[in-house]
């Protein structure tokens, strides 16, 4: 995990968007056991409070699960891992296609230079 912050946002909603795309990228497995919040709070340089309350955020939208006693779980619900993955999808195409419009850049076009860069149609 590689953990950039910026100062224009709090650290656990970086935190929070960092460990969502590690749960729907697959880096973090489902049903794995997540290292204890102190020892993600080392890897990521942050507050234990901090990284607490950003698990707390990931067990509310239901990607993360508490067992008592056994720690802290990425969830097995694979149509909820793919429903953030489509919500997340959709965020960054709007706003890649608003950076290219603000560029002067249309639609039209931004289709034409993926198609070339990709090397499909």
């Amino acid at each position: 995990m590689d953990y950039i912050f910026d100062n224009e946002r709090p650290i656990y909603i970086q935190l929070v968007e960092t460990l969502r795309i590690e749960i729907v990228s697959e880096k973090l497995k489902q049903g794995e056991r997540l290292p204890s919040v102190r020892e993600l709070a080392l890897i990521a340089r942050v507050n234990p409070n901090t990284m607490q309350k950003a698990l707390v955020e990931l067990e509310k939208e239901g990607l993360v699960y508490t067992e008592r006693t056994n720690g802290k779980f990425v969830t097995t619900n694979k149509e909820l891992i793919e429903k953030v993955k489509k919500e997340l999808a959709k965020e960054k195409m709007i706003n890649f296609l608003n950076d290219m419009k603000n560029i002067g850049i249309t639609q039209e076009e931004t289709v034409k230079y993926l198609q070339e860069l990709g090397g499909n149609k």
